[in-house]
Formats: C-alpha cells, sequence, structure tokens
C-alpha cells in the first residue's frame, strides 16, 4: 500500500533534480511550493515528508549541484598546481555554463540574487561556497609563491578575488546567451593575467 501523501513511483532523486532546475532558473525567493512540487511531480504532503520544508529542499539542491554540474571546481582545485587549477576552472567553467541540459549559468552564483531581508540565510549559504572556493584559490596562490612558481610578492587574495570575479562574470555572461566559445576566449584574456614565474 502506497503511503498517504507519497504517489508510487516516487523517485527521490529525480525529484531533488526537477527541485534544483527551478531554484536554479527562478532563485530561491521566486520559486514556489507550488512550482516546485507541479515540476517535481509529488503533492505538498510529499514535499515535507521527503525534504522537510522549502528551504530544506534547497540547501539539498545546493548540495546536489556541487555533486554534480558545480563539481568543476573542486576537479579544478585538484590539480597540482595554481595555474593549472585556475585554467582548469575557467575552461570547465566556460564548457558548462551555457551546456544545454540545465538553465545557463552557475546555480551557486546565481541561485540567491534578488533575496530580501528574510531570505538572508539563503544568499549566505551560497556565498559561503563562493567564498570557499575562492579562499582555495587563493591558498593555492601563496603555496605556490613560497614554492617559487609565482613572484613571493603575488597577492594571492586579490588574484584569487580577480579570477573569482572573471568566474561570477562568465555566469551572468551565460545567462545572457554567450556561448561556449565565447567563454572560452574570456578563460584566454584573464589567463593573461597571470602573474609571471617566480625567481
Amino acid at each position: 500500500m502506497t503511503p498517504r501523501g507519497r504517489p508510487r513511483g516516487f523517485d527521490r532523486e529525480a525529484a531533488l533534480d526537477a527541485a534544483l532546475t527551478e531554484f536554479w532558473r527562478h532563485g530561491y525567493e521566486a520559486t514556489s511550493v507550488a512550482t516546485l512540487t507541479k515540476a517535481m511531480g509529488i503533492n505538498p504532503p510529499s514535499l515535507y515528508a521527503a525534504f522537510g520544508d522549502k528551504r530544506k529542499l534547497f540547501s539539498e539542491a545546493v548540495q546536489r549541484y556541487a555533486d554534480t554540474h558545480g563539481s568543476y571546481g573542486a576537479r579544478a582545485l585538484a590539480e597540482p598546481t595554481a595555474r593549472e587549477a585556475v585554467e582548469a576552472m575557467l575552461r570547465l567553467a566556460a564548457a558548462e555554463y551555457p551546456a544545454a541540459d540545465h538553465p545557463p549559468g552557475c546555480f551557486v552564483i546565481d541561485g540567491a540574487t534578488n533575496t530580501t531581508e528574510a531570505s538572508q540565510d539563503v544568499a549566505e549559504e551560497l556565498r559561503g561556497y563562493r567564498e570557499g572556493t575562492k579562499k582555495a584559490i587563493a591558498e593555492k596562490i601563496a603555496a605556490d609563491a613560497r614554492d617559487g612558481l609565482l613572484p613571493k610578492d603575488t597577492d594571492a587574495p586579490a588574484l584569487a578575488t580577480f579570477y573569482a570575479a572573471v568566474i561570477q562574470g562568465m555566469s551572468t555572461q551565460a545567462r545572457d546567451g554567450a556561448t561556449e566559445a565565447e567563454l572560452q576566449r574570456v578563460a584566454d584574456v584573464a589567463l593573461t593575467a597571470w602573474p609571471g614565474r617566480g625567481a
């Protein structure tokens, strides 16, 4: 017997993917429970039973994104040097952001745009992901400066912030219709700002 409020054939992962797409396309606040349940193919009681509430569902969607479409950041950071990590991140973002199998851009960058005071925790959650990536880039840059792969006086936080800004801008460009080829050219130009090798 199917439990009350839970339709037969309910696929939690498929429902979560559908929720991710809705949040990604419209942002947290503009996505209603009614819109979510329609996209997920479930009713409100099933949503609350499986995910808790809209806010908890959003956090699961963020983690789902990090594990799937957004995993390029972790893959890039696994590269041995900061230069290789930054180039990989730019190249992978340029390919991922305009891909046709999901809404354009980066969910972690764009998922909490236009949030009101009531949803500041949502904005802070996504900001935490972005800041974590920027900090990881800065740490790799600082390590390479210590090892002589970059000039000793390289400003690691500033350089990391610069490339984070480029990546965020690439997301906006993708949402405005930029193609992968166009975004790869942005990556080309951004990489010309990389400091020369240390002494």
